[in-house]
């Protein structure tokens, strides 16, 4: 048993709302091993004590105000910290910029040490508690973390938490042929085991890393690899992986963090003969984890990257009473979005969208237009059948669409894993270049470019209008477009991602001063908007949300309310103008012009849209 007679106060009140249920949880998973618990539970302690005095300072303000991640001033920032300024010092010369966007939540795309060339962009990491010599040190991402506190800004990091790097220490002495820590992955002295896995188990990448294991001839034995070779999965069901693990994100909230994003997190359960993948011992790890952060570090979030389908996703909210994850991608949105502008109908995003809106307004979405990652298009297709839409063609006309391979596109975008076998492929490519603005500015077209800057900012008014918190990628608050030159780089180039992980441009970035220019008109037309969104507090994510009917397939009708405010929100997804045939008994202002809108039949310019404001008693 833990002597805890000695324990600070304040970790013991926050232990005991807790304790019966973490030690019930902890207890199921490991088989009642209580040597494991009490070791968790001491390592709970030392991490609450080396906190520093700041941190707690914050955890108790924001103890006292729970959602204080959920109003509608909130606006976050992905970024590459050596694409965005060359390393954490360049950040934190820049936090000038970054508040003058408006943004006031940064996420640093992975930048734990991890080899170059087998590093999958950061997330095959080798040291948990050490940052990539390249981009800073550990003590530069807590001086950063310091100087956004100061501003107002919040931190995500990216916590790879399904595997190691190959080269990480567990990993090598694994290789050594030590067994204790071979325990810590899956190791198998033969096929016989993970042949069978095989027959269960989908292959996340079955062009660029078939299968889901590899053999090491270190150590004459199979491992379990799931994503990359190079990246070995941890096996959870040993309770050393799991407190070490959950030691590693405790140490990086001791940095300052504020979000820990749990990377890959369906896939950190594995059981034979299932598909490994959202097992409900998975949700009982994240319980855990929720636990462990409310007690040590009660001002940490939890993001989840969860990239299923709704039906796989809402879970990882857990219940009221029960919470996992703070903050969920709204992955299926993004890709409907994207849908909508290939085929120009907003049927499926305002079926998607009648799913978002029925859930309790305590679970807050991440909602993005573009990120890090591909396009996947995990959609509706028993919803898009009625329409004539069948799967493996429509996945195909979705991609020529926005590669620019379909006639009348001005779209440019990349495959990514494509699968001819399957007819299945993602897509890449920049929110800028995916809008046409490349196109536009190739043939110095500038109807078009002027087209398809208000197609950029429609889709940036969608994504602000969504309840939640609305994240932007680095580069589109000024058009960035594709980055080809990943091409000629040999540790890039098989991956078609790096198409929209280009550096910032800043000579670009000081073009936002110059009127008339696409990084201007994007730049102050979406501060515009963010703006706007966080001085009315009908953006708040309790305002009841519902779906209007606008009789006009290529026009989306959202309604907010909240505490007197009422909007009307229309999007016109057609390349052509159009009527949406609403008849609201208010009257309304167009929240961009401040002119009054008789909102009974309005009219919206192709690629255009309109927030209608009305204040009611």
């Amino acid at each position: 048993m833990v002597n805890k007679s000695k324990w600070d106060k304040t970790f013991l009140e926050r232990l005991d709302v807790y304790y019966d249920e973490l030690k019930w949880l902890y207890y199921e998973l490991y088989q009642s091993d209580e040597q494991a618990f009490d070791y968790f539970i001491k390592m709970l302690y030392s991490y609450f004590k080396k906190r520093n005095k700041t941190l707690r300072e914050m955890d108790e303000a924001r103890i006292v105000v729970e959602d204080w991640f959920a109003s509608n001033d909130m606006l976050g920032m992905l970024m590459y910290t050596d694409c965005f300024a060359g390393n954490l010092k360049g950040v934190r010369k820049h936090l000038d910029y970054i508040e003058e966007c408006g943004v006031n939540y940064i996420h640093l795309m992975p930048l734990l040490e991890s080899p170059e060339g087998k590093s999958d962009g950061g997330y095959a990491v080798s040291d948990f508690r050490k940052v990539e010599p390249s981009l800073g040190t550990m003590r530069d991402l807590a001086e950063l973390s310091k100087d956004c506190h100061a501003r107002g800004i919040s931190v995500c990091l990216d916590f790879v938490m399904n595997h190691t790097s190959e080269e990480h220490e567990w990993a090598k002495r694994a290789k050594a042929g030590e067994k204790e820590y071979q325990d810590r992955y899956f190791f198998f002295d033969g096929w016989d085991i993970p042949s069978r896995y095989e027959e269960t188990v989908p292959q996340v990448f079955p062009q660029t890393a078939p299968g889901n294991f590899t053999w090491c001839p270190e150590a004459g034995k199979v491992v379990m690899t799931s994503f990359y070779p190079y990246q070995w999965d941890l096996n959870y069901r040993n309770p050393v992986v799991f407190n070490d693990m959950t030691a590693n994100m405790l140490y990086l909230c001791n940095q300052g963090v504020d979000i820990i994003r749990l990377d890959a997190v369906p896939y950190i359960w594995k059981e034979l003969g299932t598909n490994c993948r959202n097992l409900p011992e998975v949700h009982t790890l994240v319980r855990i984890m929720r636990i462990a952060a409310s007690i040590v570090c009660p001002g940490t979030l939890l993001l989840g990257e969860v990239v299923m389908e709704p039906s796989k996703v809402v879970p990882y909210f857990g219940t009221i009473d029960k919470p996992e994850c703070h903050m969920l991608y709204n992955v299926t949105t993004m890709a409907s979005t994207w849908h909508t502008v290939a085929t120009r109908d907003v049927r499926l995003l305002k079926h998607q969208l009648g799913t978002v809106f029925s859930l309790p307004k305590q679970y807050v979405f991440l909602n993005y237009l573009r990120c890090h990652d591909d396009i996947g298009w995990g959609l509706d297709y028993d919803f898009l059948k009625q329409f004539g839409m069948e799967e493996v063609p429509h996945k195909r006309y979705l991609n020529d669409y926005l590669k620019g391979f379909w006639p009348g596109s001005d779209m440019r975008g990349e495959l990514y894993n494509d699968d001819p076998r399957l007819g299945d492929a993602r897509l890449c490519g920049t929110t800028a270049s995916l809008s046409g603005i490349e196109a536009a500015e190739y043939e110095k077209d500038p109807d078009k470019l002027q087209r398809y800057i208000r197609l950029d900012l429609m889709l940036h008014a969608f994504l602000l209008t969504q309840s939640g918190i609305p994240v932007l990628y680095s580069g589109d608050e000024i058009g960035q477009l594709n980055d080809y030159t990943y091409h000629d780089d040999e540790h890039k180039r098989e991956d078609s991602r790096y198409l929209h992980r280009g550096s910032l441009d800043w000579n670009n970035v000081e073009k936002r001063k110059k009127k008339g220019t696409r990084e201007q008109l994007l730049f102050d037309g979406i501060r515009t908007l963010t703006k706007i969104r966080s001085s009315n507090r009908v953006f708040e994510n309790a305002a009841d949300t519902w779906l209007v009917e606008t009789w006009n397939d290529h026009i989306l009708g959202i309604g907010r309310y909240y505490k007197g405010e009422k909007l009307i929100a229309l999007f016109n997804f057609g390349d052509n103008d159009e009527i949406a045939w609403i008849n609201e008994i208010e009257e309304y202002t167009d929240l961009i012009t401040g002119n009054s809108v008789e909102p009974k039949g309005v009219g919206v310019p192709a690629y255009g849209f309109l927030w209608l404001i009305t204040h009611l008693k």
